[in-house]
């Protein structure tokens, strides 16, 4: 396995990847001043634009939620990736070959070169599935969607296409575009036998397999017609850019709606999805021929938010996403046993987790053609915690009419509530499950939900398990860093520093040389004074200008700033690196970043005068008179100075 990312290369990811493009892509950005721009944060729901580009500074803020970071912390927040998956996707788009400290050598099988020529194969196949609907063949396709009630309209949203029955259409069509049969049976398109190869899909209504940043790495395919001798439904195989348990169908149209209602719906075919969606219901996500893993897990708490505390889902880890996570499953055995056994994958999610059961038996897609999209919605609105159903249906196997049956059911059960890892809500279901169990002695209940905990001793109060919040497998549990807040906006001193600070950032070649003159101790709120101390860490002034004029422009400033910047403080950086000026006007900035600047300088000046002159009051010239000459020496000077300054203004 290869080693981290050589950090050049991840600067170099920085630099070529504009963020104003990036974001583009999620926000319509729009002019907010000189080298700004802002448009609806996609983290949270406003009404005004309070999120904020900087390109020249390569950092965003958003001034009502918080968020706020460089390139790659965009696409990672919106698209829900890791570090370094997504540093590889900002590589494959700016066309930057990877290197990683150990061999480096990029992945085995994932080299940026053939991932991108698999993904532009897959990009073209769906073009081509995408027209063959149209054509006469696909009557048949056409004929099966209509009949669940979607039209062209929807096929065209959900990407729907039409594989032909030829053994070779496909194949044909993408050797004509360039792509070799190397090329073509890795990406999965096609298979390889004794006769040779031929296209995977033929004859089938297909769909395009997302991942979360939109680019297609497979396809699920279904049967249409009798002579088809294979499944109902096919899927790509396991390919260097597809694996099926770390891709969720629809993820890539669901992403913005599951991170404004902090939801996920659960489904388990695509036109479930199609249904769902078209519902109203944009939060509806399916796994691709597998169950609902621990891969899926991961994929969806880092679009929800991991919130680490006890409100929110918790996974196995321990770790607590904020938002729900809803299951919807048929009415019948089989869709009970599928919730079951989503509770069961080693509780994968837990506390915050629901499942929304069609009781007559009918799926999404069967329950919109029936009963139209209000009932889909209200199928998911009714949906029922999952331990509440887990522990339900197993009680409804037993006789609870009987003493044995009781007895039996409170052994089967208590294991359910003894492995819910909410301290908060292991009582209650506790309480929950003697009311199901119509027993009257909780005592009793209690008794055996303690004995089927596994792992309990003495030394340890059940209470701390929801108290722990891991970090990953094999780390100890650490609470997340706190932010530095920034000082209150209406104090007037403390908004004249915090405007210095910003020039400073984001314009240090126009920020005049009085500035060096200032201590930290210029800047009287705490949190601008650190921020301060990490710009004179970075070198100063002097430093921001050579960044400036060696190219690297003010990001490869704001970049040595947040180096010496603690993690707490670093958000506050950014923010002060994004924050809008008020003077937006090219040919007037300049005199702008000088007026607020001497304005602190003036002020400092002030503040050294009046502890000059206090000094000298507590002196006795008499007793020092040396002392007290230098002391009012420099008392002049300084007034001199500020006299200087003020004439100058």
């Amino acid at each position: 396995m290869a080693g981290r990312i050589r950090r050049e290369d991840v600067e170099s990811v920085r630099e070529r990847a504009r963020i104003e493009e990036v974001v583009g892509a999620h926000v319509t950005l729009r002019s907010a001043g000189v080298g700004s721009m802002k448009g609806l944060c996609p983290f949270h729901d406003e009404k005004s634009p309070s999120f904020h580009v900087r390109p020249q500074v390569g950092r965003y803020h958003c001034f009502g939620c918080g968020e706020g970071g460089d390139v790659i912390d965009f696409v990672m927040k919106v698209d829900g990736l890791g570090f370094t998956e997504a540093v590889e996707y900002l590589a494959g788009r700016v066309g930057i070959q990877l290197r990683y400290e150990d061999g480096g050598a990029p992945r085995p099988g994932e080299e940026t070169g053939r991932r991108r020529r698999l993904v532009e194969a897959h990009a073209v196949a769906e073009e081509f599935f995408r027209e063959q609907l149209l054509s006469p063949a696909a009557a048949a396709g056409r004929q099966f969607l209509a009949e669940r009630g979607f039209d062209r309209a929807a096929a065209e949203q959900f990407g729907v296409g039409f594989a032909p029955q030829g053994w070779d259409a496909l194949m044909r069509h993408l050797r004509g575009r360039g792509f070799t049969e190397a090329e073509l049976v890795a990406s999965g398109l096609v298979s390889q036998g004794q006769r040779g190869v031929y296209d995977r899909f033929r004859g089938r209504l297909v769909w395009p397999i997302r991942e979360v940043t939109g680019e297609t790495v497979g396809f699920g395919a279904r049967k249409l017609f009798e002579d088809d001798g294979g499944p109902k439904y096919l899927n790509t195989p396991e390919t260097p850019i597809y694996r099926k348990s770390h891709v969720l169908y629809g993820l890539d149209l669901a992403k913005r709606e599951m991170q404004r209602e902090r939801r996920v719906v659960v489904v388990e075919g695509y036109t479930d999805v199609m249904a769902m969606h078209l519902s109203g219901v944009g939060t509806a996500v399916a796994t691709c021929g597998t169950a609902f893993g621990p891969e899926h897990a991961r994929i969806v708490r880092r679009l929800l938010g991991d919130t680490g505390g006890s409100a929110g889902v918790q996974l196995a880890s321990g770790t607590s996403v904020g938002g729900e996570v809803v299951f919807t499953f048929d009415g019948d055995a089989a869709g009970q046993k599928a919730a079951l056994r989503a509770f069961g994958e080693d509780q994968s999610f837990a506390a915050q987790t629901f499942v929304a059961v069609e009781r007559s038996g009918m799926d999404p897609c069967e329950l919109r053609q029936a009963q139209g999209p209000d009932a889909v919605r209200a199928l998911v609105a009714g949906r029922q915690p999952l331990f509440e159903f887990v522990i339900r249906s197993m009680l409804a196997s037993y006789d609870l009419r009987t003493a044995e049956g009781r007895v039996a059911a409170l052994r089967a059960a208590a294991p359910v509530v003894a492995g819910i890892r909410d301290a908060a809500l292991r009582p209650e279901y506790t309480r929950m499950l003697a009311g199901w169990l119509g027993l009257e002695d909780l005592e009793t209940v209690q008794r055996a939900v303690r004995q089927a905990r596994p792992g309990q001793s003495a030394g340890r109060r059940p209470e701390d398990d929801g108290r722990r919040r891991a970090a990953g497998p094999g780390q100890a549990p650490e609470p997340p860093s706190p932010r530095v807040a920034a000082p209150d906006r209406r104090d007037p001193v403390a908004q004249i520093e915090r405007t210095v600070l910003e020039v400073l950032l984001q314009h240090p070649q126009l920020v005049p040389a009085e500035l060096d003159d200032l201590t930290s101790d210029a800047f009287v709120a705490p949190a601008y004074r650190a921020v301060h101390e990490a710009v004179v860490a970075a070198g100063g002034l002097v430093a921001g200008r050579a960044a400036v004029a060696a190219g690297g422009g003010a990001a490869a400033w704001v970049g040595a700033v947040l180096e010496q910047a603690s993690e707490p403080l670093r958000p506050l950086v950014t923010e002060l690196a994004v924050a809008p000026l008020p003077e937006d006007r090219e040919e007037a900035l300049a005199g702008y970043v000088r007026g607020v600047v001497m304005r602190l300088v003036e002020i400092g000046y002030t503040r050294h005068i009046a502890e000059l002159r206090g000094r000298l009051q507590r002196m006795d010239a008499a007793v020092d008179p040396a002392a007290y000459q230098a002391a009012f020496a420099e008392l002049v000077a300084v007034e001199g100075r500020r006299r200087t300054l003020r004439e100058s203004a």
